[in-house]
């Protein structure tokens, strides 16, 4: 029913109209508190791209359901361009695994573009015994019940904790919260024993020691923290768990716009004021076409679909 309704809107478009968009502010909904990772992508990309639309670029936080809050506003809204959302690999792949969503990610939105990646890092509290993954499972080992915190059910800090959960064969207790802000406060609260945090929530609590270090979840080691081992390297080859977020809008947006994001969305990820800023949280720019990001997309929900059926993922 969305997509009979934006193909109508869509076609409604004129020549003349889509040569003016765009002619407003245009909204980047997250769905996540800020703080976290996704929320200072958006805010670090904002600017950029607003000067290059010829319009502001406002970021819009609507936390909740691991993403799926912010999802939904967006496939819901009007397919005119002027709302987008910055999604993660959670609500957009994980998510309708695990729980019934009310869009369907694959029907119900566009692709944009890509817009970064990077790996997750694994902080304990520097009270507890653990210096390593090796640390970490024995010490889950001897006292069942370690929690871990992330920013949301089904996303890719979940998902690296399921993953070693399932690898060392070891029992972790994943407790959400309503983003990467939120759940390193909770971290730093004593809330919890350990959290697959973001490099942005992380970095600056890792240099001033509240936070231990003890590997990052990507194939290779992040370029923020080349001293800090990836998990594979510590006993577990083929362990890989990787984050992104990338921009959608409503489908049945004309293609003439989101070509247009798309283009200014790519330049705006290759200003290098913006790959700096970027850079310093750990996250790499990554522009897709939206044809590229469509299959990515199809490619990470087959994959983490097995993925959550296999480790019994439910929703919390």
């Amino acid at each position: 029913m969305r997509r009979s309704i934006g193909f109508v809107i869509g076609l409604a478009f004129s020549a003349s109209v889509l040569a003016q968009w765009p002619q407003k502010a245009i909204s980047t909904v997250v769905g996540f508190e800020p703080g976290g990772g996704t929320d200072t992508t958006a805010r670090i990309i904002a600017p950029a791209l607003g000067e290059l639309l010829g319009q502001q670029v406002v970021v819009e936080n609507r936390a909740g359901a691991g993403g799926n809050i912010a999802v939904d506003v967006v496939a819901r809204a009007a397919p005119d361009g002027y709302t987008l959302v910055l999604a993660n690999v959670g609500a957009l792949t994980v998510n309708p695994h695990i729980m019934k969503t009310p869009y369907d990610p694959l029907k119900d939105l566009v692709p944009v573009s890509m817009a970064a990646v990077f790996a997750n890092v694994l902080v304990v509290q520097p009270a507890l015994p653990i210096k390593s993954v090796g640390d970490y499972v024995k010490y889950a080992k001897q006292k069942p019940g370690v929690t871990y915190a992330s920013s949301g059910i089904g996303g890719a800090g979940h998902l690296a904790g399921e993953l070693l959960k399932g690898m060392a064969h070891i029992e972790i207790v994943h407790v959400p919260y309503k983003g990467g802000g939120p759940a390193m406060q909770g971290f730093l609260g004593n809330q919890v024993d350990s959290f697959f945090a973001t490099p942005i929530s992380s970095i600056s609590q890792i240099k001033s020691g509240k936070a231990r270090a003890i590997a990052t979840t990507g194939s290779k080691r992040a370029k923020l923290m080349p001293d800090v081992p990836t998990v594979a390297e510590q006993g577990f080859p083929g362990y890989e768990a990787l984050n992104w977020y990338g921009y959608l809008a409503p489908a049945g947006t004309p293609k003439d716009v989101v070509d247009r994001l798309h283009k200014e969305i790519a330049k705006a990820l290759a200003s290098p004021k913006v790959i700096e800023q970027m850079e310093k949280t750990g996250v790499e720019p990554l522009a897709m076409t939206p044809d590229e990001f469509g299959r990515y997309i199809k490619r990470e929900f087959d994959t983490w679909g097995k993925v959550v059926k296999d480790a019994k993922i439910k929703p919390q």
